[in-house]
């Protein structure tokens, strides 16, 4: 990893000094508040033009170093958030467990590594793949209680834990926030996509936005990093911190 220096440094906890950032000290800059009940965070990628893809994955548009703060969200997060759209796309797989997480986890009270949670309102998903039948931690499936039963018995029989959390074939972003804290996992990572970013901030419960700012350019036609319902008024974040690193900023906001 090359250096990362810090542009702008709000909160003492997210102090370093100049020079190369290890996963340790990034780990310690990202860590969750301490707080009662759940946190959200959210974490994308978007060029200077507003595209939260190339060719309908992020990658494209990413770096190492980006890629190296993703794993730290995912080693810090009880679980991770991701659309279906998005599972297939980008070809997700079962987190895995890191050492260098390790101790950090079990101080915590965590497992060895984050349950993934898909969300998906028909169950359009091939049950058949590793993230179903290989996971350190079972996967778990949020769908709406209209979902059609022998899909849900296909996920279950597959060993993912289906978790209702809506009516009709929609998934209610809070009620799927408060399902999940029911079941202990309060640390919160949603890693898109843009609809199902969207759908959280429409419903006003994303707390923070990690969000890497790419130096590059690609018109077309991409989404932004959140699509779907707008908001009556737009929701102030506040930022927390920012690293620069050849060109990328890497940014953390916070709601007020």
């Amino acid at each position: 990893m090359r250096r990362l220096f810090p542009v702008t440094d709000l909160t003492p906890a997210d102090h370093e000094h100049e020079g190369e950032w290890s996963l340790d000290a990034l780990a310690d800059a990202y860590a969750y508040p301490e707080q009662d009940g759940p946190w959200l965070r959210a974490n994308m990628v978007s060029t200077l033009d507003g595209a939260a893809q190339h060719d309908g994955r992020s990658q494209p548009i990413s770096c190492e170093s980006d890629m190296r703060i993703f794993g730290t969200l995912r080693g810090l997060a009880d679980v991770v958030l991701a659309g279906a759209e998005t599972v297939r796309l980008e070809g997700y797989r079962p987190a895995r467990a890191r050492e260098a997480f390790a101790a950090r986890r079990a101080a915590a009270g965590q497992g060895p590594a984050p349950a993934i949670a898909v969300v998906s309102g028909s169950l359009d998903l091939d049950f058949s793949l590793p993230l179903f039948t290989e996971p350190l931690v079972p996967t778990l499936v949020l769908t709406g209680a209209g979902a059609p039963p022998a899909r849900i018995e296909e996920a279950r029989r597959a060993g993912a834990e289906v978790v209702i959390a809506g009516e009709g074939s929609r998934v209610d972003p809070a009620r799927a926030v408060r399902e999940l804290a029911d079941r202990g996992l309060e640390r919160l990572l949603t890693e898109g996509g843009p609809r199902m970013l969207g759908q959280f901030v429409a419903a006003g419960v994303l707390d923070e936005l990690c969000l890497t700012l790419s130096p590059m350019l690609t018109a077309g036609d991409a989404q932004r990093i959140a699509g779907g319902p707008s908001v009556a008024v737009p929701e102030r974040f506040a930022l927390a911190s920012m690293l620069e690193e050849a060109g990328f900023l890497f940014t953390r906001y916070r709601r007020i």
